[in-house]
């Protein structure tokens, strides 16, 4: 049974002005939220670029990334722009690395960079861990990913590590997959954080998700998936605290279209 404090993000992905990005992170704090998360890219723009704005208009909200591919990157600018950023927000800022998502083929020629082969794609995102890593005083590292090379990775190296499991899985396939990664780390199992990322919650649809991934909310709903919390802000409290005792997943973060039906589970949790 796990006694970890949760935390609770929201992750945004379509912020394109300062207006916006200050809007979306003030409301987060004042719901109760403990960190803002933006993808790679973040709609059209560099996430790192826009971070700093979201800790202009809060005083404890953490910010972060969910999460840069690490084809896009180069090492060594890479940790200097994290260090910046760390040392800028006084520590609120969080690095998520990882592998890259399917077509990220466009956006790395954008760069000018090639996206790799897969094994090419571990080698760098462990170059990218290990030059964040020669530094003592460094921001909060996430790794995410599924494949056992980048879940060994994390085991060694990641304070908090999300499984990037499918949005249709089910609580019985998501038990072989933590058990996996909590063999894989040993030791060090309990003092990673682990994450599980929502796509809704409550029962309001989400159209865009639904273009993105094939299924509904409602669908997932149905066939029990983890990636939705359908029911009411008591029975999700309740639903959190089962699955944090039955996996030690306490870091849960949420779209952020659903920061408003979401946080009424924080009232209840952090209560």
């Amino acid at each position: 049974m796990s006694t970890r404090p949760f935390r609770f993000g929201v992750t945004a992905g379509q912020i394109d002005t300062v207006e916006g990005m200050a809007a979306v992170a003030a409301t987060a704090e004042q719901l109760g939220f403990d960190t803002l998360l933006v993808p790679d890219p973040a709609g059209p723009l560099d996430p790192m670029t826009i971070l700093s704005a979201a800790t202009a208009v809060t005083t404890r909200l953490h910010v972060g990334t969910f999460v840069l591919a690490a084809p896009y990157r180069d090492p060594k600018s890479l940790a200097w722009q994290a260090m910046s950023l760390h040392e800028f927000t006084g520590g609120r800022f969080e690095l998520g690395l990882g592998l890259g998502r399917p077509g990220g083929e466009r956006q790395a020629g954008m760069l000018g960079r090639d996206y790799g082969t897969p094994r090419q794609r571990l080698a760098w995102l462990t170059e990218n861990v290990e030059e964040l890593r020669r530094h003592d005083d460094r921001p909060r590292l996430m790794i995410a990913g599924a494949g056992p090379k980048v879940l060994d990775l994390a085991a060694r190296t990641a304070d908090v590590v999300t499984l990037t499991w499918s949005p249709t899985t089910t609580p019985d396939e998501a038990d072989p997959i933590v058990a996996r990664f909590r063999e894989t780390a040993g030791d060090r199992a309990d003092d990673i954080e682990l994450n599980l990322n929502l796509i809704s919650a409550g029962d309001r649809p989400a159209p865009g998700i639904t273009r993105f991934i094939g299924v509904t909310t409602a669908e997932l709903a149905k066939m029990g998936a983890i990636s939705v919390l359908p029911d009411s802000p008591e029975e999700n409290a309740r639903t959190l605290l089962r699955w944090r005792d039955r996996w030690g997943i306490s870091y849960v973060t949420v779209n952020a279209d659903y920061m408003h039906e979401f946080a009424p589970i924080i009232e209840r949790l952090k209560a």
